[in-house]
């Protein structure tokens, strides 16, 4: 019974962060996911299990120590001498100056309250990590129904949604700020919301590959529901309308196929370079259009829908911040110093639409080195995975939902969401682990026991 209960820790976790953490906008939700969360790493901080960790995931969890040690040191105060230099932060020198006064210390941030609420959002992904990696507190099929369950949810809401919807907005948006008329279920953004419905399919095809050693009639039922539900996600993507999710969707099927099939070597080797070249083209197709737009080449003259305007501008920005950065959380408040002012409207930016180049401007030249770091070790790992052909299913399941995320974050911003940022860290924990491969062949074994008298 005890094992059973730390084994629903992080499905449940993950089950929570999908219903409650769809939008930054729920505050309540989201704090109480965040000490959910500190109670879970808290947990695996002071467990005291004599099962090591594997290599990957020492590397995985020192990664996140560096990087909440990095956002930690830009919210210290520091000598003026080593944080005034560089940027728009002579002209808070020059601010001083004219007064008259001393330059005081202050921290790299130029937002700490928006600093410390982005580490607060961190939180989601980091208790899922802990959770899976510290505590062994998961079963990797357990995870699946988790993360099946929170999709086919939000789509079933998203579908009230979309027929309720009308010239008022209906009450079944849980956000005042969102996507009305689309399907976006307990979000508030249609992009995230889709992304939830792709990353769920490659869970389906490790759950029916998973069942492959069953009897034939529990496969042949599981094959059936896993299909069923695949269609289910596929009219799911068509309420949502999101580009993202069409686009999306083509590269990660192909992946998905690698999971339930068994082909040859050269017959996986094409299908990922297939996936591969489906993926860049998603994103060169979501690049390319407008923001919002739900057709590929739909374009704009305005400066907040251009992603090419948005992404020159951000680059500016992170040159000159370079560096330290500006601190995490503080995009919103830099970007305007660096809008064309006859471009100007009364719509504001809150992200540059491409995380890699936030983070950029946020963590300067140590941020650029984490984040490839991280890449790094996430390329390693998904190399692991698919090196052979007896791999775990659902750490392949792993790596394709990690790269329809990383990719989807080269032109929007799904891992600000505590749902998203969970996802995606049980996925990074999944890669990670190296114990899920073992436990299904552990079951096997037990399932081909038998008496001999």
């Amino acid at each position: 019974m005890r094992n059973l209960s730390r084994a629903i820790v992080a499905p449940a976790y993950l089950f929570a962060c999908l219903i409650l953490g769809g939008s930054v906008q729920g505050i309540w939700q989201n704090m109480i996911l965040q000490l959910a969360g500190i109670a879970i790493i808290a947990w695996a901080a002071l467990d005291r299990r004599d099962e090591p960790l594997p290599p990957a995931g020492r590397q995985l969890l020192i990664l996140a120590l560096l990087t909440i040690c990095l956002v930690a040191f830009q919210l210290i105060p520091i000598p003026s001498s080593l944080w005034v230099h560089g940027g728009p932060r002579e002209r808070i020198a020059d601010g001083f100056h004219t007064l008259g006064v001393g330059i005081p210390w202050e921290p790299l941030s130029l937002t700490t309250g928006s600093g410390l609420d982005a580490l607060f959002r961190m939180i989601p992904a980091i208790a899922m990590v802990c959770g899976m990696l510290r505590l062994r507190a998961y079963a990797p099929q357990w995870l699946a129904v988790a993360l099946i369950a929170g999709t086919l949810a939000g789509i079933a809401l998203g579908a009230m949604q979309v027929v309720s919807s009308s010239v008022q907005v209906s009450p079944l948006y849980l956000y005042e700020d969102t996507s009305v008329g689309r399907a976006v279920g307990f979000f508030a953004n249609a992009d995230h919301m889709a992304t939830l419905l792709v990353i769920t399919l490659p869970f389906l095809a490790a759950t029916a590959s998973a069942a492959r050693g069953a009897n034939v009639q529990r496969y042949s039922a599981v094959v059936s529901i896993a299909i069923g539900l695949a269609i289910v996600i596929g009219v799911g993507v068509a309420l949502n309308g999101s580009l993202a999710g069409y686009v999306l969707m083509p590269p990660v099927i192909a992946g998905s196929a690698l999971v339930v099939i068994r082909a040859r070597r050269n017959v996986r080797v094409g299908i990922m370079v297939l996936a591969a070249v489906l993926f860049l083209g998603s994103v060169i197709a979501v690049e390319a259009t407008a923001i919002g737009g739900e057709r590929i080449g739909q374009h704009t003259t305005a400066a907040v829908q251009s992603r090419a305007e948005l992404l020159s501008t951000t680059t500016r920005a992170v040159f000159d911040f370079l560096p330290w950065g500006s601190g995490l959380g503080s995009f919103q408040r830099v970007y305007p110093l660096y809008e064309t002012p006859k471009l100007v409207t009364t719509t504001y930016v809150i992200h540059a639409h491409n995380d890699y180049v936030e983070v950029a401007l946020e963590l300067g030249a140590l941020g650029i080195v984490l984040m490839t770091l991280f890449l790094a070790w996430w390329g390693a790992a998904v190399w692991r995975a698919w090196r052979t052909a007896e791999s775990a299913p659902f750490v392949r399941a792993a790596a394709i939902a990690s790269a329809a995320i990383l990719a989807h974050s080269l032109v929007d911003f799904p891992l600000r969401t505590s749902a998203i940022s969970a996802c995606f860290g049980m996925c990074v924990a999944l890669l990670a682990g190296g114990r899920v491969a073992a436990q299904q062949d552990g079951a096997q074994l037990r399932r081909t026991r038998h008496v001999v008298i």
